[in-house]
């Protein structure tokens, strides 16, 4: 359809077409001043939209053809807009009409003839304006009349554009608080760790709100707050602080559980809460509390905008839905926290029935200083006991046999003695360069046992009880911070228990002979007692016995204390960095050697290899090509092109191979909880997980010197362990210990015997009782082999020669 005038032809449909292609305020805008632009020849036009800014209605220009070049934007009600603001219908200034001060938005060098304008009108309402600046001829009413065509499809079109744009600002703004809302809910739940995610929690309120500070509040046993964790700065609380209702805000809304938001400085409750407080004053506050089920777990407190003003209803609705969030994480990290502390009861109830069960002193060194390592996470632990003033090591956690002059044994022992004449706990930790002691003396000493052994943190705790002092335990770790509060109250259970434990087996020790002489001593006054008859025939059974004792044989075993080796383990470690995408096992489960166990994420070098790829084709293309065109030189070039880019093919798939993680051997995965290592990052030598081999069991029987001298290689032996008190272990000694070693006050030598574990039964650190078959003897010798030895030795010492 097409309008006609004396002066102007205009294609209304073909506008129209135009203006539908573009969805966008802009491009139609421009369409508009395009068309208008070329039906006046030595014009200029804009197209202006109403907009609305911080300080009132602004016209913007949204499209311009020519040389007018306007301001971007103009007030409302300013020259010749104004004008047309006030009177929204065609205006056309021309000749002595023109002011320049009426169009001092325009940027025009030429002269102007006459300047015109058309309202863009959408539901009855001024939306915008059409700028028509002619330079050589002069416009006039029939010319406006003409053009009202193009300004009556330009309104609705503009004003549907920009319903279009703001439609789909409000999508990305959802989009993008969706995806800000995600992003801190994969935050929040990317650790466990009530330590770790509290930090977490608070910096990244304090992101999304842009504020000066946040403070979470945690609610205590005793039904008060507890200021855990504080992010930014507030002048008026404290980390550590505590707050029950009725005392501030935070205490206020444990009690309610209503959200407050307060954005006036005078009000009361602030008033109260600067009272103290000369600069950083808390001007406006939004306080949430954090439900877990309805039940009140704690209070989010953010403080203070940085841009100044003060928070809203956006605000407070923004952080009630982050405390949801939030209230979540923190439930799972008490879920867990519960769960370690269940742990740590078990493990105490363990070690105090152990320690309690047996008088054996070595038995009860060894529980001490291997079975907390469950829930301690310490490398090493130490017991040296004191005994009629002299000092002795006694048991050192995965050493069976103690050897306080061995090279890394050594340090820890000088160590210990040294914290034994302290008489008071002794708790010392190194971050960096700089070891956390009191005493210049404590800092110089430990910096270098520090540097020796490569620890971090050292922890003794004296023995001590109503009669004086045992001896002290001490633990080691290499991460600093291994102790935490629970774990120190463990330990002060611990030395108390052991503190028992190691002196009723001391007093034990020294009286040996008591249960064995008072049976006798009983035996022959029932003997005694007896008719001549009955005392005959006890006279024959026991020549009897003799001579069962002396002429019949019996297999002769030697036995000792047994300790489970360690097991035959391997880290699987990553030889790239990246992040894992897949894991195919979990703890427990049962891999082979090369079996894949985890995948990192491949796309970048799949990425690479096949642009290797591509480029090694190209090459074999490029070479095949010019030896069909008999072209040698160029051939050459190519083969070498392509020889080049096959090694980088070689290479990049050696590449893509290593993001496959596989065991190194046949064994058991013995990290907890693998499959949550997904979307992990992994450093070049990170340890992804271990493999235990548990497949064979080597048991070290500690056999007593005096019993060493029949012990071979090859020999059958049976182990029972603790663990397994209805189950005896078989297998044969591999290898005898060629060297003794000191073991409490006697010198033994170890028959390493080797155990088929085929069901990964046996644990390492396991303990039990061990038995070597060294060969056949009169029953009188097996029987009474120990006691004939001692009298014999006994006899020696004072007649032998």
């Amino acid at each position: 359809m097409a309008t006609q005038s004396p002066n102007l032809v205009l294609d209304i449909a073909a506008i129209s077409v135009h203006l539908l292609e573009a969805q966008e305020v802009a491009p139609r805008a421009r369409t508009v001043a395009r068309s208008l632009a070329g039906l006046l020849p030595a014009s200029a036009v804009n197209v202006y939209v109403v907009s609305e800014t911080d300080e009132g209605e602004v016209w913007t220009v949204r499209g311009t053809v020519g040389d007018a070049a306007p301001d971007k934007t103009v007030p409302l009600d300013a020259g010749s807009l104004g004008i047309l603001a006030a009177d929204p219908r065609p205006h056309l200034l021309a000749g002595k009409t023109l002011i320049r001060e009426q169009y001092a938005h325009l940027n025009v060098r030429k002269t102007l003839h006459s300047l015109a304008y058309l309202p863009l009108v959408a539901n009855d309402a001024l939306i915008g304006a059409i700028e028509i600046l002619s330079f050589e001829e002069q416009l006039n009413e029939t010319h406006l009349n003409d053009l009202q065509g193009v300004a009556e499809i330009a309104g609705p079109a503009l004003h549907a554009a920009r319903q279009y744009e703001a439609e789909r600002h409000n999508s990305l703004t959802s989009i993008t608080r969706l995806t800000h809302f995600y992003d801190i809910e994969k935050v929040f739940s990317s650790t466990l760790e009530m330590d770790q995610l509290l930090p977490l929690i608070g910096s990244k309120i304090l992101e999304t709100l842009e504020c000066e500070a946040v403070n979470v509040w945690m609610v205590q046993g005793d039904g008060s707050l507890f200021l855990m964790h504080q992010a930014g700065a507030d002048a008026t609380t404290q980390q550590g602080m505590t707050q029950k209702g009725g005392e501030g805000i935070a205490g206020d809304v444990s009690d309610n559980g209503e959200p407050v938001l307060i954005t006036e400085p005078e009000d009361e409750r602030l008033v109260r809460r600067n009272l103290n407080t000369a600069e950083g004053k808390v001007e406006s506050i939004v306080v949430v509390p954090l439900l877990d089920k309805e039940c009140l777990v704690g209070v989010v407190e953010a403080i203070n905008p940085i841009d100044g003003t003060p928070f809203d209803d956006d605000d407070l609705f923004l952080l009630s839905n982050l405390s949801e969030t939030a209230s979540i994480a923190l439930r799972n990290a008490g879920l867990l926290m519960a769960e370690r502390k269940v742990e740590i009861l078990e493990m105490l109830v363990t070690v105090s029935h152990e320690i309690t069960s047996t008088l054996n002193l070595e038995r009860v060194l060894q529980t001490i200083v291997n079975a907390p390592q469950a829930v301690i996470p310490y490398e090493r632990a130490a017991v040296a006991l004191e005994q009629g003033g002299k000092y002795k090591l006694s048991a050192v956690t995965g050493v069976t046999q103690v050897d306080a002059g061995a090279p890394d044994i050594a340090p820890l022992n000088d160590i210990l003695r040294w914290a034994l004449l302290s008489e008071e706990v002794v708790n010392v930790r190194q971050h960096g360069d700089k070891v956390d002691a009191a005493r210049e003396e404590t800092r110089a000493k430990f910096k270098s046992y520090f540097e020796t052994s490569g620890m971090r943190a050292f922890y003794a705790i004296p023995l001590t009880d109503d009669t004086g002092r045992v001896g002290i335990l001490g633990l080691e770790s290499a991460d600093p911070d291994f102790l935490s509060p629970a774990h120190l109250e463990i330990l002060q259970v611990l030395a108390g228990q052991a503190t028992v434990a190691l002196r009723n087996a001391q007093m034990y020790k020294e009286v040996p002979f008591i249960s064995v002489l008072q049976p006798v001593l009983e035996k022959k006054r029932k003997f005694m007692a007896m008719s001549k008859q009955r005392r005959t025939l006890t006279i024959a059974a026991a020549a009897v016995v003799l001579i069962f004792l002396a002429a019949v044989p019996l297999p002769l075993r030697v036995d000792g204390d047994a300790v489970v080796a360690p097991l035959h383990s391997a880290q699987i470690q990553p030889e790239v960095e990246g992040v894992v995408s897949r894991v195919f096992v979990r703890e427990g489960d049962h891999v082979t050697h090369g079996q894949v166990i985890a995948e990192l994420a491949d796309w970048e070098a799949r990425s690479v290899l096949a642009q290797a790829q591509a480029k090694y084709q190209t090459a074999l293309l490029q070479m095949n090509r010019s030896l069909a065109a008999n072209d040698g030189s160029e051939a050459g070039v190519q083969r070498i092109q392509a020889d080049f880019w096959k090694s980088e093919v070689a290479r990049d798939q050696e590449l893509l191979d290593k993001t496959r993680l596989r065991s190194p051997i046949d064994g058991l995965v013995a990290t907890p909880n693998v499959e949550n290592m997904v979307g992990r990052h992994l450093k070049y030598g990170d340890s992804f997980a271990e493999v235990v081999d548990t497949s064979r069991a080597i048991v070290d029987v500690a056999v007593d010197d005096t019993d060493a001298a029949p012990l071979r290689a090859g020999s059958q032996a049976s182990v029972k362990l603790n663990s397994f008190p209805t189950r005896t272990f078989r297998g044969d000694v591999t290898v005898v210990s060629p060297k003794g070693i000191l073991q409490g006050e006697s010198r033994v030598f170890f028959a390493r015997v080797a155990v088929a574990n085929p069901d990964g039964a046996i644990r390492a650190g396991m303990e039990g009782r061990g038995k070597v078959r060294v060969g056949w003897y009169p029953a009188g010798y097996v029987l009474f082999r120990k006691p004939f030895l001692w009298i014999y030795s006994r006899a020696w010492t004072w007649f032998g020669v």
